[in-house]
Formats: structure tokens, sequence, C-alpha cells
């Protein structure tokens, strides 16, 4: 498949806002529980209002992939049916949910609601917070399932393809946490790097074994069954246009084997082995900390791009049989 840069913009930075919005509630239920100490509202304040411009500039980036923009309020019409439509309806709930949460946050209107057994108080950005995290995690299963339910494009029909927008944006989003943590000085960077690594593994571990299953995918179609000739030795001479159309433009990538292999290779380094390594450093140098969780974050951002063209790319439409080029 071509991939559109609208599409990996959109599905990287709303995947880290989602996974820094995560981060801020794993922070504060640690602090509830008195696993870390209780933390400043405008910390919470400061993370939600930054995943906002994260999430903002997401949805921005997905209005460049449409033909008719003014028209694009009909993509929540057929939420029965399509998963893009349960994205487009998801992501300005999640959006408000995170700014409800920073907003309680920095009026300081925090109210008991209940109490847990202990007599523990449950205040009102808990419970904001497990209603955001709820709705983050439906509008990661949302737009991942836009490109795993469709059952033709092997490479991409898979509970994999779930897992790992999932775990991928939620890594890049405590990475930017903890940088977060380290330029707010609140002690906070050994606890969210560790998470940050942990989800940077995992990671490594879903993607790689989606990259060892797409290696194995035998095609279902062949160029017999694409003409409709099932004779057994078939040379194609013409890729079927004397010039370039739609089907040849949008439904492959027109890059080397090489520069695809590249690109692989580029991801797996910035996604997943650079940032750990940097996290690390963070935790073990306090001094340098700040500069090097930002660069662990940028860093992974830019593997994150890469791996998303990857994931695009390696889509093999059935009509490209077709309309292959000679060589």
């Amino acid at each position: 498949m071509h991939p559109a840069f609208s599409v990996l913009f959109l599905t990287t930075l709303i995947g880290a806002g989602q996974g820094l919005f995560m981060a801020l509630f794993w922070v504060e239920t640690y602090a509830l529980l008195g696993l870390v100490p209780a933390q400043d509202p405008e910390f919470y304040a400061l993370g939600s209002a930054l995943s906002m411009v994260l999430l903002g500039l997401g949805l921005f980036a997905s209005f460049f992939h449409l033909g008719r923009p003014e028209r694009a309020w009909r993509t929540a019409t057929k939420w029965r049916t399509s998963w893009l439509s349960r994205e487009v309806i998801v992501l300005p709930a999640f959006m408000g949910a995170v700014f409800v949460y920073g907003l309680a946050h920095w009026v300081g209107f925090n109210p008991s609601l209940g109490t847990l057994p202990g007599n523990q108080p449950v205040p009102l950005t808990i419970v904001l917070g497990v209603a955001g995290v709820i709705v983050a995690l439906a509008l990661f299963v949302s737009t991942a399932m836009i490109y795993a339910a469709v059952k033709f494009l092997q490479e991409w029909h898979s509970p994999l393809t779930v897992v790992n927008y999932t775990l991928l944006g939620m890594a890049s989003g405590f990475t930017l946490a903890t940088a977060l943590a380290a330029w707010a000085g609140n002690g906070l960077v050994p606890m969210l790097a560790s998470w940050a690594i942990i989800l940077t593994l995992l990671g490594l571990v879903t993607r790689t074994a989606s990259l060892i299953r797409n290696a194995r995918i035998k095609p279902k179609s062949t160029v017999q069954t694409a003409i409709g000739i099932k004779h057994p030795r078939i040379q194609q001479k013409a890729q079927g246009f004397m010039g370039g159309s739609f089907n040849t433009r949008e439904f492959f990538h027109h890059k080397s084997e090489g520069f695809v292999r590249m690109v692989k290779w580029t991801f797996l380094i910035a996604t997943f082995l650079i940032p750990t390594v940097l996290l690390a450093a963070g935790v073990i140098l306090p001094a340098e900390a700040l500069n090097l969780l930002v660069a662990a974050f940028v860093i992974q951002y830019i593997g994150l791009l890469a791996e998303r063209w990857f994931f695009f790319a390696q889509a093999n439409h059935p009509q490209n049989l077709y309309y292959q080029s000679a060589a």
C-alpha cells in the first residue's frame, strides 16, 4: 500500500497522546496507593495539556487525508459497521475526557466521591482517569481495527495489529511522561522510565512477531487467479496501463526492496533499541536526565513514523498481481 503521511502523523501523534494520559493516570494511581509521593495538580494539568496538543495535531493531520474535508462529519454516520466511524466518534470523546481531567486538576476541584477499604478516599480525578483510560483503550482498538479488519490484506489482518498499535502508543507516551517528570524534577523518573522500558521491549517482542508472521505469509491470489487464466506458465509483459492511475498510485509504495529493508531496520533501532538505552541512561545519570529523555522521545517518535510507514508499505494489495510492473 502507499503510505499517506497524514495517516502516519495521525496514528503516531494520537498514540503518544493516549500513552501520555495513561502514564499520568498511572502516576496518580500510584500516588493514591502511596507507592510514589503525591504530585502537584499542576503536573497532571500540564501533562493533560501536552496530551491535548498531541491529540489536536493528530486530528489536524487527519484532515489532509480527506478529499472533501467539509464533509468530514459524515464519517461518523456509519458507527454500527465502520471502525473508522467509531474512531471519529471516540477521538473527540477522549479529547473531552483529557480536557476535563486536566481542568479538574488545574482548578483544584477534586472532591472525594467515596472510600476504598481502609478508608482510602476516591478523588474525582481518579474516576475521571478511569473513564479516560477506558476511552483511550477504545480509541487504540478502533484505530487499529480500521486496518486489522481488512481481511484481504493479510499483513494487517491479525490481532498483532491491535496489540502493536496499543503497545507502541503507550511506550511513546510513557517515554514522554518520563521526560516531563525530569523537567518537573518530581522524583518520578525511575518509575516512569522503568515502565517505558518495559512497554518498549514488549513492543519490540510483538512487532518482531508480526514481522516474522508477515514474512511467512503465502499469498492467496496468484497471477492466474488475478486474470482468470489457469495456465501454469504466465509471463506478464505490461502493467495494464499506458500511464499511471489511481490503482497504480494508491496500492503500491513504488520503493525498492533495499529502501523498504532500510526503513525496517531504521524503525527497529530508533523505536526500540536507542530509546531503551537512553531511558536507562536517564535513570543512571540524573544530571543529564532531561536531555537524554527528550532525545529518547524524539528518536522514538521518528522511529514510530518509520514503523508506521513500513506497516502500510508492507501490506501487499491483491490488485498488484494484475497491475504489477513488467521486469
